[in-house]
């Protein structure tokens, strides 16, 4: 199949991972196929936005501050992705709760600091690294309207070592995203 993949990544913050997808994926030939990097962010002052910049790739900014309520985000989210008939839609760091009509409308893939099931939500580093357990993980899974609760596609481990630090910690977790979720997005495009 000759022609563009192009792969949506939706992000709030800094947009590390964006970046990383840019790098691995962005105008790259795999074969017939060259991928496309859209990213889509919630905040108009997400750094990724600035990350994205650099590599000449414009964001598409949705401030989901300016709805009274999240299925109108929601909405207007899906309508934009729809315009880039994406090949994967991945969420990378994106800090939102999505409604039915984001889930029923898009199929996604999120990243997640933690092994799923344990430590869902947005604390989810620091609840692991302060759990006693020896590891800690990321996990890529399918997006469902509960939160954190799809079908999970992958995982990696991280051990917490005697002494580790917090910050130690997430940088290892962030290590293993950023080694995770190409690897799952290659599987998933046939790449």
């Amino acid at each position: 199949m000759a022609g563009e993949l192009n792969i949506v990544v939706l992000f709030s913050g800094e947009g590390t991972n964006l970046e990383n997808l840019i790098e691995q994926f962005h105008n790259i030939r795999f074969g017939e196929k060259v991928t496309k990097i859209v990213p889509i962010t919630n905040r108009p002052d997400a750094g990724g936005i600035r990350r994205a910049e650099r590599y000449g790739i414009d964001t598409i900014v949705i401030d989901h501050k300016r709805y009274e309520r999240r299925e109108s985000f929601d909405a207007d989210l899906v309508k934009a992705i729809e315009k880039f008939d994406p090949s994967l839609v991945v969420m990378a760091g994106f800090m939102r709760i999505l409604t039915p009509v984001f889930t029923e409308n898009v199929e996604a893939i999120n990243l997640h600091p933690s092994l799923l099931p344990l430590f869902k939500g947005a604390h989810a580093i620091e609840e692991s690294f302060s759990s006693g357990m020896k590891v800690g993980g990321v996990t890529v899974h399918r997006v469902t309207p509960e939160l954190d609760n799809g079908e999970i596609l992958d995982q990696a481990c991280v051990k917490i070592e005697p002494g580790e630090t917090l910050e130690t910690f997430a940088d290892k977790i962030h290590q293993a995203e950023y080694r995770l979720l190409p690897e799952v997005i290659r599987r998933l495009l046939n790449l």
